[in-house]
């Protein structure tokens, strides 16, 4: 018997007997899915499935669900979701993929240096452990695409780093970084060898590809987070009408950080201390507002960019950077402060974070960066062994 099938309503069926039946008793019945789009007879009515079907069909949907969990598993690797629920398959992602998934936290280490010391392991600890969601990256001058480094590795604090999932460790390849951008024909031009500062100023540069590139927040490696940003364009203040550009966060392709680059270029004197870095981004921000004192702990907003507050970073100015390394009396909260700058450029004598000492800057390292503090610890055992006497 032929038979005709409509919606008639949401979920439902209605199915009616051919003209030369039309008065024969309809019949309905409501369905969850469709099943097919080919007509079929009344399912009531429809002869058993044979044990081979039944059995092929259960092989089908085991099929499907291997499938499409194949799928969500890939789909997973390249969202921000996998770090809360899945292991990172880190050696198999370059940087163009973590970077594209956005929100990146950005470190930049331009030394050749392939041992991160204490503070910089700090520094990228902290940030994984306050933002779980989002890739925390390292890119690295003395790394390259043929070092081998894994867990496994001599060097202790890439032990340490590589086994965060959210945390990656990328070589620093500037000619790459710079595709793209303003900063290509300079760095082509550009002799390191003869530069003054080519530590700083590559490092001033290669933040502002990378962010203007793909988004996210930029922070110097003496730097520990202790809560999120929650701002996504912003400027940190060092102090009243001056900016920093340790730490600043931009969506991908923002016209402030192009045209801080195309200024980066036409003003270039890398004999000058921080004229390409905290000096650029105070001039270039002069340009679109005009800057006042902060009063209290608010901050200024400009143009839909966010000046904050010394205190949410700079709580201690540099003149007293000293502080971080001394014993107080009682430790502050940093109830204003999203992360605190140590200031590592400040410290030419090399204070370091000693176990015991009780300093404000141990009791961060205790609180925001807790393997890196216990590594400092084992470490700090392994020097007061006493040495193995000869012929033992």
């Amino acid at each position: 018997m032929l038979q005709k099938v409509w919606v008639s309503s949401p979920g439902s069926w209605a199915l009616q007997e051919s003209n030369s039946h039309r008065q024969g008793k309809k019949r309905c019945w409501k369905c969850r899915f469709v099943r097919t789009i080919i007509q079929h007879p009344c399912r009531r009515h429809a002869p058993k499935r044979s044990r081979k079907e039944r059995m092929l069909r259960k092989i089908q949907i085991c099929l499907c669900f291997c499938f499409v969990s194949g799928i969500l598993y890939e789909i997973s690797l390249l969202s921000s979701c996998v770090f809360s629920y899945l292991p990172m398959a880190q050696q198999y992602l370059t940087p163009e993929q973590v970077l594209n998934l956005g929100k990146s936290i950005i470190f930049l280490e331009t030394t050749e240096r392939l041992e991160p010391p204490p503070l910089v392991s700090c520094s990228v600890e902290s940030a994984a452990r306050i933002y779980q969601d989002r890739p925390i990256i390292l890119f690295m001058r003395g790394l390259t695409n043929e070092t081998a480094l894994d867990m496994n590795t001599s060097y202790a604090a890439f032990s340490l780093l590589s086994s965060m999932k959210n945390v990656f460790l990328f070589p620093l390849q500037m000619e790459t970084v710079f595709q793209e951008t303003p900063l290509l024909q300079w760095y082509n031009q550009v002799v390191p060898e003869q530069e003054k500062n080519w530590v700083h100023v590559s490092s001033d540069a290669s933040r502002l590809a990378l962010i203007w590139k793909y988004g996210g927040i930029y922070m110097d490696t003496d730097v520990i987070s202790i809560r999120p940003i929650p701002q996504q364009s912003f400027l940190a203040a060092q102090k009243s009408r001056f900016s920093s550009n340790g730490i600043f966060g931009f969506p991908a392709r923002h016209k402030f950080i192009w045209d801080c680059m195309e200024n980066f270029v036409l003003n270039y004197n890398g004999n000058i201390w921080g004229n390409q870095g905290p000096f650029l981004m105070t001039r270039m921000l002069k340009t679109l507002c005009n800057l006042t004192d902060f009063q209290g702990t608010e901050d200024h907003s400009c143009q839909n960019i966010s000046f904050l507050n010394p205190q949410r970073f700079y709580p201690i100015p540099y003149p007293a950077w000293s502080r971080y390394y001394q014993v107080w009396d009682k430790s502050p909260n940093f109830t204003h402060s999203y992360a605190l700058h140590l200031w590592n450029f400040m410290n030419r004598n090399r204070k370091v974070v000693v176990a015991g000492s009780n300093t404000l800057a141990e009791n961060l390292y205790k609180t925001y960066c807790p393997s890196t503090y216990e590594d400092l610890i084992q470490n700090a055992k392994h020097r007061d062994l006493p040495e193995p006497e000869e012929g033992e």
